[in-house]
């Protein structure tokens, strides 16, 4: 079996293909940004793009992404550039513990993709399933609407 991540196929060993795609990501291919949190889908601290879609890895078969593509928070960087998202995380000073923000990031990177202009109500939707225990949600918010209004 193999699988798309970050535009690269990737195989994977036979003792993994019955893993969950975040045990995958992290453990066999060292890709560690995705987080593990609850374990059920429900802190988003572990969500990745599939096909441009946020989903929640550790509730993803590694099996239901052969012939899709993966993103994860390092594949969104370009050789030594960050993604702009990425960029307006740091230049903001969203993260505090950072350990809910590769999800944070992929999920406005999707929103972003389909609204580039969200409200703030948008914004609230798209991210209500991420769990923030530092409450940065206010700063994630702002750094979203400045990407949206080119600033």
């Amino acid at each position: 079996m193999q699988i798309n991540v970050n535009g690269r196929l990737v195989p994977i060993p036979d003792a993994w293909q019955e893993e969950s795609l975040l045990q995958v990501l992290r453990e066999a291919l060292g890709l560690v940004g995705a987080k593990y949190g609850c374990g059920a889908g429900l802190c988003g601290a572990c969500t990745v793009l599939l096909d441009g879609e946020p989903v929640r890895s550790c509730l993803t078969p590694v099996s239901a992404v052969v012939g899709r593509q993966v993103t994860t928070v390092e594949g969104l960087a370009s050789q030594d550039k960050l993604h702009p998202v990425q960029q307006k995380w740091l230049s903001a000073s969203v993260p505090q513990c950072g350990y809910c923000q590769s999800g944070q990031i992929l999920a406005t990177v999707a929103l972003l993709n389909r609204t580039p202009k969200p409200t703030e109500a948008q914004i609230d939707e798209a991210l209500s399933g991420h769990l923030c225990r530092c409450g940065t949600q206010p700063r994630v918010r702002k750094a979203i609407l400045q990407i949206a209004e080119g600033s």
